[in-house]
């Protein structure tokens, strides 16, 4: 069975961190770009950072840059979400997702244009004192 399984949520004050994992299953995910993104209160999801298959490109939500890290190991078929300096609007369901098309051809309109092929679960995050 193809699934993304993600996991590494939790609570969390506010300045802390936390590492989400993604972990595909039944599938390589080395040849597809990869992507993370957030749903707060059932309202759309929003992206939060993406990863192109090679590792080579990169784009993360303006909101996010300088304190999320997004990596991947396709020997491991993971990809990761280092997210630093928390605060209460980082909060939410953090989704991994997976496209076949290379991230070049969304370029930085990612957000609005990705399809995705593969959803997982989603991970729990929350920020609080």
């Amino acid at each position: 069975q193809e699934q993304f399984v993600e996991s590494g949520g939790g609570l969390v004050q506010p300045g802390g961190s936390l590492r989400l994992s993604c972990v595909a299953s039944g599938f390589r995910m080395g040849r597809l770009a990869i992507a993370w993104f957030r749903q707060v209160d059932g309202r759309r999801r929003e992206g939060v950072s993406a990863i192109g298959r090679d590792n080579e490109l990169k784009y993360y939500a303006d909101s996010v840059k300088g304190r999320f890290t997004i990596s991947r190991d396709n020997a491991q078929n993971a990809v990761y979400l280092q997210m630093n300096n928390l605060t209460p609007e980082d909060a939410g369901v953090y989704y991994c997702s997976a496209t076949s098309h290379p991230l070049s051809v969304y370029g930085p309109r990612w957000r609005e244009m990705w399809q995705g092929a593969y959803w997982g679960r989603g991970t729990q995050v929350t920020v609080s004192s």
